[in-house]
């Protein structure tokens, strides 16, 4: 039977003990819908969460997410019920301001890709994928997820500019392991591995097409996960991983696998801008003014480190757009948040006559 040990878990991570009355301890290991897969001291078993525990949190992103480690009412003859989400040491989520319904029924507005993990693995390729601003935005809510990211260059045997690509990396990203790899070649894979021990846990993130599955698949060392092909034109893959998932490696390090995401939204990311942007911050820390708008203030060290190109402008412009992006994210998810919470105390006003009459209740 399995060990939770081997799968993460420690009373100091989840704050309580594996075994509570009638429930014990899982770990979510994929989620498609309403149904989950799950592990726990009893085996590998199907589960659902209790509509009537989870529809009551005030809060949707503590709906189960893949890495998180759950309490289950156990149920040999069938599904098995989640009821109650644990406390996440990490998280990784983008804002969901469209009013999308999560899981439960309540309006979402930040989703959550993965939780408890202990390494963000972004993973780019070394093609027409490589993209600046984007690994920026990456950077950003891996450092606000509570975990430390790993910068993954794949396809290293596509180009013969690898050190201009570290090098413009490790810039972009200070203070995160960067890496240039071959999952074909194996190139590069054996210093990666390295990050990979047993009982921890990383989550892959990337655009589709970057070979986050091949990756996976040179971990475990046989063709866990399907891999597409890449269109010629455009350097853009196929989604051929269609849910996340989390798998152990040989090596007890497990590693989360998620879908190519087009659009990553910020939200609730202000810590992880300022350590993404760390160059940028110090230089806004030694200007004249403590509320420096860094526009036309005399003594701004950030306009004199851009005047004499010591800081690039369009990572100061996207730092700033990050900025404002993150800013309205909050605002948005506040106004959707009081809107919900009047819409609920609407509900549960007891209907009147005149309700009663038009209706014909």
């Amino acid at each position: 039977m399995p060990d939770m040990k081997d799968w993460g878990y420690t009373v100091a991570l989840a704050g309580t003990n594996a075994q509570q009355g009638e429930l014990m301890i899982a770990r979510i290991l994929s989620a498609h819908r309403e149904q989950f897969e799950v592990v726990c001291e009893m085996g590998f078993l199907k589960a659902r969460a209790k509509t009537g525990e989870y529809f009551r949190l005030e809060e949707s992103t503590e709906f189960p997410a893949v890495g998180d480690f759950v309490l289950i009412k156990y149920n040999p003859l069938g599904d098995s019920l989640i009821m109650r989400t644990l406390p996440r040491k990490s998280v990784f989520s983008r804002s969901d301001l469209g009013g999308r319904k999560a899981g439960h029924g309540r309006v979402s507005v930040e989703q959550v890709i993965a939780a408890n993990f202990d390494y963000v693995c972004i993973v780019m390729s070394l093609n027409q994928n490589y993209n600046a601003r984007r690994l920026e935005r990456y950077a950003a809510l891996a450092w606000a997820s509570g975990a430390k990211p790993l910068v993954v260059l794949t396809k290293a045997d596509l180009t013969e500019e690898r050190a201009h690509y570290l090098s413009d990396a490790m810039r972009i990203a200070p203070g995160a392991e960067v890496f240039a790899l071959s999952a074909m070649t194996g190139e590069g894979m054996e210093e990666f591995r390295s990050f990979f021990k047993q009982g921890e846990t990383l989550v892959f993130l990337g655009s589709s097409g970057v070979g986050k599955s091949s990756l996976v698949n040179a971990l475990m060392g046989e063709e866990a996960l399907k891999v597409g092909a890449v269109r010629e034109d455009d350097a853009r893959g196929r989604h051929t991983t269609t849910h996340r998932e989390l798998l152990m490696l040989p090596s007890g390090a497990m590693v989360i696998d998620t879908p190519g995401m087009r659009e990553l939204g910020i939200l609730g990311a202000d810590e992880g801008l300022s350590t993404a942007f760390s160059d940028v911050e110090e230089l806004a820390r030694r200007c004249r003014f403590s509320d420096c708008t860094h526009r036309a203030e005399p003594g701004c060290a950030v306009q004199a480190a851009l005047k004499a190109g010591k800081l690039d402008r369009a990572r100061y412009e996207s730092f700033r757009a990050l900025e404002r992006e993150n800013g309205a994210a909050l605002r948005r998810a506040k106004e959707i948040k009081l809107r919900e919470k009047s819409g609920t105390k609407q509900q549960s006003r007891p209907r009147d006559k005149s309700y009663k009459h038009a209706t014909g209740d």
